[in-house]
Protein backbone atom coordinates (compact mmCIF):
# COMPACT_ATOMS: atom_id res chain seq x y z
CA UNK A 1 0.00 0.00 0.00
CA UNK A 2 1.30 3.44 -0.90
CA UNK A 3 1.60 6.15 1.71
CA UNK A 4 -1.36 8.26 0.57
CA UNK A 5 -4.00 5.48 0.88
CA UNK A 6 -2.40 4.45 4.20
CA UNK A 7 -2.80 7.97 5.58
CA UNK A 8 -6.35 8.28 4.25
CA UNK A 9 -7.33 5.07 6.02
CA UNK A 10 -5.87 5.90 9.44
CA UNK A 11 -5.77 9.73 9.72
CA UNK A 12 -9.18 9.99 11.40
CA UNK A 13 -8.07 7.48 14.04
CA UNK A 14 -4.82 9.32 14.65
CA UNK A 15 -6.67 12.61 15.09
CA UNK A 16 -9.07 11.03 17.59
CA UNK A 17 -6.12 9.46 19.42
CA UNK A 18 -4.33 12.81 19.58
CA UNK A 19 -7.47 14.48 20.94
CA UNK A 20 -7.70 11.84 23.68
CA UNK A 21 -4.06 12.46 24.60
CA UNK A 22 -4.72 16.22 24.71
CA UNK A 23 -7.52 15.63 27.21
CA UNK A 24 -5.37 13.33 29.33
CA UNK A 25 -2.46 15.76 29.41
CA UNK A 26 -4.75 18.62 30.46
CA UNK A 27 -6.29 16.47 33.19
CA UNK A 28 -2.87 15.33 34.40
CA UNK A 29 -1.72 18.92 34.95
CA UNK A 30 -5.06 20.11 36.33
CA UNK A 31 -5.42 20.40 40.10
CA UNK A 32 -9.07 19.46 39.82
CA UNK A 33 -8.51 16.09 38.10
CA UNK A 34 -9.40 13.30 40.51
CA UNK A 35 -11.26 10.53 38.72
CA UNK A 36 -11.31 11.13 34.96
CA UNK A 37 -7.56 10.60 34.24
CA UNK A 38 -7.57 7.17 35.85
CA UNK A 39 -10.62 6.09 33.86
CA UNK A 40 -9.23 7.45 30.58
CA UNK A 41 -5.79 5.83 30.95
CA UNK A 42 -7.43 2.45 31.51
CA UNK A 43 -8.78 2.52 27.93
CA UNK A 44 -5.49 3.67 26.36
CA UNK A 45 -3.26 0.56 25.97
CA UNK A 46 -5.27 -1.07 23.17
CA UNK A 47 -5.15 2.10 21.06
CA UNK A 48 -1.46 2.48 21.87
CA UNK A 49 -0.65 -1.04 20.64
CA UNK A 50 -2.54 -0.40 17.41
CA UNK A 51 -0.62 2.84 16.86
CA UNK A 52 2.71 1.05 17.45
CA UNK A 53 1.75 -1.53 14.85
CA UNK A 54 0.95 1.19 12.32
CA UNK A 55 4.26 2.91 13.12
CA UNK A 56 6.12 -0.35 12.50
CA UNK A 57 4.37 -0.77 9.15
CA UNK A 58 5.22 2.80 8.15
CA UNK A 59 8.87 2.22 9.00
CA UNK A 60 9.07 -1.08 7.11
CA UNK A 61 7.56 0.55 4.01
CA UNK A 62 9.91 3.52 4.29
CA UNK A 63 7.17 6.16 4.34
CA UNK A 64 8.11 9.84 4.65
CA UNK A 65 9.99 11.21 7.62
CA UNK A 66 7.14 13.62 8.41
CA UNK A 67 4.68 10.72 8.82
CA UNK A 68 7.14 8.69 10.90
CA UNK A 69 7.77 11.71 13.12
CA UNK A 70 4.05 12.29 13.59
CA UNK A 71 3.36 8.67 14.57
CA UNK A 72 6.45 8.48 16.76
CA UNK A 73 5.41 11.59 18.70
CA UNK A 74 1.91 10.16 19.26
CA UNK A 75 3.42 6.88 20.47
CA UNK A 76 5.79 8.71 22.83
CA UNK A 77 2.96 10.81 24.31
CA UNK A 78 0.84 7.70 24.83
CA UNK A 79 3.76 5.88 26.46
CA UNK A 80 4.25 8.75 28.88
CA UNK A 81 0.57 8.69 29.86
CA UNK A 82 0.44 4.92 30.37
CA UNK A 83 3.71 4.60 32.26
CA UNK A 84 3.85 7.96 33.99
CA UNK A 85 4.82 8.00 37.66
CA UNK A 86 1.80 7.76 39.93
CA UNK A 87 0.55 11.04 41.33
CA UNK A 88 0.86 11.73 45.02
CA UNK A 89 -2.59 10.57 46.05
CA UNK A 90 -2.78 12.52 49.26
CA UNK A 91 -1.95 15.80 47.55
CA UNK A 92 -4.64 15.14 44.94
CA UNK A 93 -7.20 14.35 47.65
CA UNK A 94 -6.22 17.44 49.62
CA UNK A 95 -6.54 19.67 46.57
CA UNK A 96 -9.96 18.18 45.85
CA UNK A 97 -11.27 18.70 49.39
CA UNK A 98 -9.86 22.20 49.83
CA UNK A 99 -10.78 23.53 46.39
CA UNK A 100 -12.75 21.51 43.89
CA UNK A 101 -15.44 20.16 46.25
CA UNK A 102 -16.56 23.48 47.80
CA UNK A 103 -16.47 25.11 44.35
CA UNK A 104 -18.77 22.41 43.02
CA UNK A 105 -21.17 22.98 45.92
CA UNK A 106 -21.27 26.72 45.18
CA UNK A 107 -21.80 26.02 41.48
CA UNK A 108 -24.95 24.06 42.43
CA UNK A 109 -26.17 26.67 44.93
CA UNK A 110 -29.78 26.54 43.69
CA UNK A 111 -29.96 22.78 44.14
CA UNK A 112 -28.30 23.14 47.54
CA UNK A 113 -30.95 25.54 48.80
CA UNK A 114 -33.73 23.40 47.35
CA UNK A 115 -32.40 20.34 49.18
CA UNK A 116 -31.97 22.41 52.34
CA UNK A 117 -35.66 23.34 52.25
CA UNK A 118 -36.72 19.76 51.48
CA UNK A 119 -34.76 18.52 54.49
CA UNK A 120 -35.02 21.22 57.16
CA UNK A 121 -38.63 22.30 56.60
CA UNK A 122 -40.09 18.88 57.54
CA UNK A 123 -37.46 18.55 60.28
CA UNK A 124 -38.46 21.78 61.98
CA UNK A 125 -42.19 21.33 61.34
CA UNK A 126 -42.28 17.76 62.64
CA UNK A 127 -40.07 18.68 65.57
CA UNK A 128 -42.44 21.45 66.67
CA UNK A 129 -45.54 19.32 66.12
CA UNK A 130 -44.22 16.37 68.15
CA UNK A 131 -42.98 18.70 70.89
CA UNK A 132 -46.51 20.08 71.19
CA UNK A 133 -48.16 16.65 70.91
CA UNK A 134 -45.64 13.89 71.80
CA UNK A 135 -48.07 11.11 70.86
CA UNK A 136 -47.49 12.00 67.19
CA UNK A 137 -44.19 10.10 67.43
CA UNK A 138 -46.19 6.89 67.08
CA UNK A 139 -47.14 7.88 63.55
CA UNK A 140 -43.50 7.21 62.59
CA UNK A 141 -42.21 4.78 65.22
CA UNK A 142 -43.63 1.72 66.95
CA UNK A 143 -44.10 1.74 70.75
CA UNK A 144 -41.10 -0.60 71.08
CA UNK A 145 -38.89 1.77 69.09
CA UNK A 146 -40.02 4.73 71.19
CA UNK A 147 -39.18 2.83 74.36
CA UNK A 148 -35.74 1.99 72.99
CA UNK A 149 -35.24 5.65 72.10
CA UNK A 150 -36.02 6.79 75.65
CA UNK A 151 -33.71 4.14 77.10
CA UNK A 152 -30.91 5.14 74.71
CA UNK A 153 -30.90 8.74 75.92
CA UNK A 154 -31.74 8.13 79.54
CA UNK A 155 -29.19 9.91 81.80
CA UNK A 156 -28.08 6.68 83.47
CA UNK A 157 -27.42 5.09 80.05
CA UNK A 158 -25.30 7.98 78.84
CA UNK A 159 -23.35 7.97 82.09
CA UNK A 160 -22.04 4.46 81.42
CA UNK A 161 -18.51 4.42 80.04
CA UNK A 162 -17.76 2.66 76.78
CA UNK A 163 -14.40 1.00 76.24
CA UNK A 164 -12.18 1.59 73.21
CA UNK A 165 -13.31 -1.56 71.39
CA UNK A 166 -16.94 -0.50 71.71
CA UNK A 167 -16.13 2.96 70.38
CA UNK A 168 -14.36 1.42 67.41
CA UNK A 169 -17.28 -0.90 66.73
CA UNK A 170 -19.69 2.02 66.89
CA UNK A 171 -17.44 3.98 64.51
CA UNK A 172 -17.84 1.20 61.96
CA UNK A 173 -21.60 1.12 62.54
CA UNK A 174 -21.94 4.88 62.11
CA UNK A 175 -19.88 4.81 58.90
CA UNK A 176 -22.14 2.07 57.50
CA UNK A 177 -25.27 3.92 58.53
CA UNK A 178 -24.21 7.44 57.43
CA UNK A 179 -22.55 6.53 54.16
CA UNK A 180 -25.35 4.12 53.29
CA UNK A 181 -27.89 6.88 53.80
CA UNK A 182 -25.83 9.22 51.60
CA UNK A 183 -25.61 6.72 48.75
CA UNK A 184 -29.31 5.85 48.93
CA UNK A 185 -30.17 9.53 48.70
CA UNK A 186 -27.79 9.97 45.75
CA UNK A 187 -29.15 6.91 43.93
CA UNK A 188 -32.71 8.18 44.34
CA UNK A 189 -31.91 10.82 41.73
CA UNK A 190 -32.24 8.27 38.92
CA UNK A 191 -36.02 8.28 39.50
CA UNK A 192 -36.30 11.83 38.11
CA UNK A 193 -35.23 13.15 41.51
CA UNK A 194 -38.37 11.81 43.22
CA UNK A 195 -36.31 9.38 45.29
CA UNK A 196 -34.09 12.23 46.49
CA UNK A 197 -37.05 14.31 47.60
CA UNK A 198 -38.56 11.30 49.39
CA UNK A 199 -35.32 10.54 51.25
CA UNK A 200 -34.81 14.15 52.31
CA UNK A 201 -38.41 14.58 53.46
CA UNK A 202 -38.50 11.23 55.28
CA UNK A 203 -35.22 11.74 57.11
CA UNK A 204 -36.10 15.32 57.96
CA UNK A 205 -39.41 14.19 59.46
CA UNK A 206 -37.76 11.36 61.38
CA UNK A 207 -34.99 13.51 62.87
CA UNK A 208 -37.47 16.25 63.71
CA UNK A 209 -39.87 13.81 65.36
CA UNK A 210 -37.12 12.27 67.49
CA UNK A 211 -35.81 15.70 68.49
CA UNK A 212 -39.25 17.02 69.40
CA UNK A 213 -40.17 13.91 71.39
CA UNK A 214 -36.98 13.75 73.44
CA UNK A 215 -37.20 17.48 74.11
CA UNK A 216 -40.78 17.09 75.33
CA UNK A 217 -39.72 14.22 77.58
CA UNK A 218 -37.03 16.36 79.22
CA UNK A 219 -34.05 14.45 77.83
CA UNK A 220 -32.56 17.68 76.55
CA UNK A 221 -29.01 17.53 77.85
CA UNK A 222 -28.35 13.87 77.05
CA UNK A 223 -29.73 14.19 73.53
CA UNK A 224 -28.40 17.57 72.42
CA UNK A 225 -24.92 17.11 73.90
CA UNK A 226 -24.75 13.85 71.94
CA UNK A 227 -25.70 15.32 68.55
CA UNK A 228 -24.01 18.71 68.96
CA UNK A 229 -20.53 17.67 67.86
CA UNK A 230 -21.31 15.76 64.68
CA UNK A 231 -24.60 17.32 63.63
CA UNK A 232 -23.13 19.98 61.32
CA UNK A 233 -21.16 17.46 59.27
CA UNK A 234 -23.80 14.74 59.14
CA UNK A 235 -26.77 16.95 58.28
CA UNK A 236 -24.79 18.91 55.69
CA UNK A 237 -23.62 15.62 54.16
CA UNK A 238 -27.22 14.42 53.81
CA UNK A 239 -28.23 17.66 52.07
CA UNK A 240 -25.27 17.50 49.68
CA UNK A 241 -26.06 13.88 48.84
CA UNK A 242 -29.45 15.21 47.78
CA UNK A 243 -27.74 17.80 45.56
CA UNK A 244 -25.73 15.07 43.81
CA UNK A 245 -28.88 12.99 43.38
CA UNK A 246 -30.91 15.86 41.92
CA UNK A 247 -28.17 16.41 39.34
CA UNK A 248 -28.84 12.86 38.15
CA UNK A 249 -32.59 13.44 38.16
CA UNK A 250 -32.27 16.66 36.16
CA UNK A 251 -30.06 14.93 33.61
CA UNK A 252 -32.76 12.29 33.04
CA UNK A 253 -35.66 14.77 32.98
CA UNK A 254 -33.96 17.43 30.82
CA UNK A 255 -31.08 15.89 28.84
CA UNK A 256 -30.75 18.88 26.52
CA UNK A 257 -28.97 18.20 23.22
CA UNK A 258 -27.66 14.81 24.39
CA UNK A 259 -29.37 11.47 24.72
CA UNK A 260 -30.62 10.62 28.20
CA UNK A 261 -27.91 8.01 28.59
CA UNK A 262 -25.15 10.47 27.67
CA UNK A 263 -26.67 13.23 29.81
CA UNK A 264 -26.89 10.83 32.75
CA UNK A 265 -23.28 9.76 32.22
CA UNK A 266 -22.06 13.37 32.28
CA UNK A 267 -24.13 14.16 35.38
CA UNK A 268 -22.86 11.02 37.11
CA UNK A 269 -19.24 12.18 36.73
CA UNK A 270 -19.98 15.44 38.55
CA UNK A 271 -22.27 13.66 41.01
CA UNK A 272 -19.61 11.11 41.92
CA UNK A 273 -17.16 13.91 42.70
CA UNK A 274 -19.73 15.53 44.97
CA UNK A 275 -20.34 12.18 46.64
CA UNK A 276 -16.62 11.84 47.37
CA UNK A 277 -16.86 15.04 49.42
CA UNK A 278 -20.12 13.89 51.01
CA UNK A 279 -18.52 10.62 52.11
CA UNK A 280 -15.69 12.59 53.72
CA UNK A 281 -18.18 14.66 55.72
CA UNK A 282 -20.17 11.58 56.77
CA UNK A 283 -17.06 9.64 57.83
CA UNK A 284 -15.91 12.66 59.85
CA UNK A 285 -19.34 12.81 61.47
CA UNK A 286 -19.12 9.08 62.29
CA UNK A 287 -15.71 9.56 63.89
CA UNK A 288 -16.94 12.42 66.09
CA UNK A 289 -20.11 10.51 66.96
CA UNK A 290 -18.20 7.41 68.05
CA UNK A 291 -15.28 8.94 69.94
CA UNK A 292 -16.52 12.36 71.13
CA UNK A 293 -20.29 12.57 71.32
CA UNK A 294 -20.78 9.75 73.85
CA UNK A 295 -17.90 10.81 76.11
CA UNK A 296 -19.56 11.72 79.40
CA UNK A 297 -16.37 13.24 80.81
CA UNK A 298 -16.68 16.26 78.55
CA UNK A 299 -18.81 19.06 80.05
CA UNK A 300 -21.97 20.04 78.20
CA UNK A 301 -20.73 23.60 77.68
CA UNK A 302 -17.68 22.36 75.79
CA UNK A 303 -19.78 20.05 73.63
CA UNK A 304 -22.15 22.88 72.71
CA UNK A 305 -19.21 25.17 71.93
CA UNK A 306 -17.59 22.56 69.71
CA UNK A 307 -20.93 21.98 67.99
CA UNK A 308 -21.30 25.69 67.26
CA UNK A 309 -17.73 25.82 65.93
CA UNK A 310 -18.56 22.85 63.69
CA UNK A 311 -21.38 24.81 62.04
CA UNK A 312 -19.13 27.83 61.67
CA UNK A 313 -16.43 25.68 60.03
CA UNK A 314 -18.94 24.15 57.59
CA UNK A 315 -20.34 27.55 56.60
CA UNK A 316 -16.91 29.11 56.08
CA UNK A 317 -15.63 26.02 54.25
CA UNK A 318 -18.48 25.85 51.74
CA UNK A 319 -18.57 29.59 51.14
CA UNK A 320 -14.86 30.51 51.09
CA UNK A 321 -12.68 27.46 50.38
CA UNK A 322 -11.19 27.32 46.90
CA UNK A 323 -12.09 30.88 45.89
CA UNK A 324 -8.48 31.97 45.41
CA UNK A 325 -7.76 29.04 43.08
CA UNK A 326 -10.88 29.72 41.05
Amino acid sequence: MRQRPFEDRYTAGWQAFAARLDDLERQTTSKNALVAPLLSVAALPAAYRQLCQQLAIARSRRYSDSLLTRLNQLALRAYQQIYRAPQRRWSVVLEFLTGDFPRRVRADAKLFWLCTVLFYLPLLSMGWAVYQAPELIYSLLSPESVADLEAMYAPERIANDRNASTDLAMFGYYIHNNVGLGFRTFAGGVLLGIGVAFMLLLNGMFIGAVSGYLTARGLIETFYTFIAGHGAFELTGIVLAGVAGLKLGWAVAAPGPWSRVESLRQAAVGGVRLILGVVTLLVLAAFIEAFWSSNRAIPAEIKYTVGALGWLVIILYLTLAGRRAS
